[in-house]
Parts: C-alpha cells; structure tokens; sequence
C-alpha cells in the first residue's frame, strides 16, 4: 500500500515542472487537479501565470485535461478560459475519471502524469493505474474540511518516507 501513496515527483507548485524530463520518461499528457493545484480552493481565476503555463503545455506538444472531484460550477470557467476539457465530480481516488481523462486524451497509462496537491486521492488514484505521479504543496491552507483531516495523515505518509524524493527514476 505504500507505495500507492508514494508520489514519483515531489515538488513545490506546478510551475517546477520540468517538461523536458517529461518528454524523456515518454509522457504526452497531464491530468492536473484543480483546487489547490492550479488555483486556491476558494477561486478559480484564471491568472496570467497560470494561464502561460498551460499555453506553454500545449506548445510543447502535451494533451491536458482537469480531473477535479469538484463541481462543473465552481471550475468550469476555469476550464473554458484555459480551453482545456475538465471532468468533474471525479471520485478521486477511484478510478473511472481517470480512464476517461486517457480516453480523451488517447494515451496509455505509462504516457500520462498526474499532477496533483493531495495524497489520498491524486496520487494514489493515479499510481493505481500506473500513471506517473507528480506530488505539489497545496497553494492555500483554505481548504475543505475533510482535506484538512486528511492533511494530517499526508503529514504521516511523508514522514515515514521523507528520505526519497521520488519513488521511479
């Protein structure tokens, strides 16, 4: 089980993504999370670095989609000003929203990361299909309350193995 809950990559945000080294490891796509990921819990503007992020994403060549266990209306701005497809109500960790999030992708497994601030459900939902795992600190301390339960228990999983910062090379 633990190594469900390990992510490959462990960084500070999203913008220490290191695009070249996805394109090494053969990665086409991201799957990226939205609250406290690309946008405090409590927004969803979109703002001009996040905004470049993505178009650099997608100069580069990468296919994106948000899988959000959030609802169409609180992120579906955010989605259509980045023009970007979103699946919401995801049930993450399960698996379903991630293999539609492939499927409009059309890409395998071993070609998609995730990117994600939450171990219990970014993480180890995608781990759980093989994907590659990309962990970042949550943008903001507002969040919802069973996330902040479940902040404790990240907190135990990353001090049991604090020693790696990545579980793949």
């Amino acid at each position: 089980m633990r190594h469900l809950l390990t992510p490959d990559l462990r960084l500070k945000n999203i913008f220490e993504i290191n695009t070249d080294q996805l394109v090494k490891l053969g990665i086409k796509g991201i799957i990226t999370d939205m609250d406290n990921t690309l946008v405090p819990w409590s927004d969803w503007i979109v703002y001009p670095n996040l905004a470049e992020w993505f178009s650099e994403l997608k100069q580069k060549g990468f296919k994106l989609v948000i899988v959000s266990n959030n609802s169409r209306d609180r992120g579906g701005r955010l989605a259509r000003e980045l023009d970007i497809p979103a699946i919401w109500y995801a049930v993450k960790p399960r698996r379903g929203a991630f293999k539609k999030a492939l499927a409009i992708m059309q890409l395998e497994p071993d070609e998609v990361a995730v990117v994600g601030d939450q171990i219990f459900t970014d993480v180890l939902g995608g781990n759980r299909l093989g994907l590659f795992t990309i962990h970042v600190e949550p943008i903001s301390e507002k969040e919802f309350i069973w996330t902040k339960l479940m902040r404790i228990l990240e907190r135990l999983v990353f001090k049991n193995h604090r020693k790696k910062n990545t579980r793949r090379k």
